[in-house]
């Protein structure tokens, strides 16, 4: 868990420069760079570059593009909702997350709502994983939070465990799938990950064999983390202060692993 800290500490600094380069005029290229430049800098290695011939270090999904957007010549204009989602690789284990934004000011309420609703649901899921018992819960927790806000989680898109590969199981849907799931225990390690859109919950893959769109050309939000449960708590992974800040409204401290 110490190595998957440490991818997750440099996927959190490489988040962070793609948002801060998610200016009006930039280009989706240009947010792909920047957090390029972080994870080269840092020793690691992007663990989304070449994965089944993705093309990019970081997916960038513009307003209707829901997740696995290939950056490009796209260009960033005020008020899109942009997610920016990356993982890098450190001896071998492997770290995840995504943020969503606003690009300079919103063009309406709705936008700011569905970015919040995703990072709450996010961080609902968070704290009902340090002490579920089986994934079905933190599924549950998510969608509650999803639900309440109004708006809808993306139909067949899941969080999943990681370690050793970016990909394992058990998958984390956003939705009750009507089973408990599997069991959590020590040792467990998963991204969890709410995609929520303001209209249908179906979509749609572009021809370049990536991306995901809303249907119905909806906006879309993204958020996700990487956590660890052991013996004495659970690790935000991919947050600098392993989210202290977030899960103090449940009553939780997170304990380094």
């Amino acid at each position: 868990m110490r190595l998957m800290a440490a991818a997750g500490q440099i996927t959190e600094r490489a988040l962070a420069a793609a948002r801060a380069a998610a200016v009006p005029g930039a280009t989706t290229a240009d947010l792909d760079a920047a957090a390029g430049a972080v994870i080269r800098a840092a020793g690691a290695t992007p663990n989304f570059l070449g994965y089944h011939g993705f093309p990019a270090t970081v997916c960038a999904s513009v307003n209707e593009e829901v997740v696995h957007g290939i950056p490009g010549a796209r260009v960033l204009v005020e008020g899109d909702v942009v997610s920016v989602d990356c993982g890098c690789i450190v001896e071998g284990w492997h770290s995840d997350s995504a943020i969503s934004f606003i690009v300079g000011e919103p063009l309406t309420p709705r936008d700011v709502e569905l970015i919040d609703a995703a990072e709450r649901a996010l961080w609902a899921g968070i704290a009902r994983f340090a002490t579920s018992t089986r994934i079905g819960e933190v599924s549950d927790a998510i969608f509650e939070v999803t639900e309440a806000a109004g708006f809808h989680p993306l139909d067949g898109y899941v969080g999943h465990g990681i370690g050793t590969a970016m990909h394992m199981a058990p998958e984390v849907p956003n939705y009750p799938v009507g089973t408990a799931g599997a069991k959590v225990a020590p040792g467990m390690c998963i991204a969890i990950e709410p995609m929520l859109v303001i209209g249908t919950s179906d979509s749609d893959v572009l021809d370049d064999g990536w991306t995901v769109v809303s249907a119905d050309g909806s906006r879309s939000s993204h958020a996700e983390h990487s956590i660890a449960r052991h013996e004495d708590g659970i690790w935000v992974l991919t947050a600098a202060d392993g989210g202290a800040e977030r899960l103090a409204p449940f009553g939780i401290e997170p304990v380094a692993p």
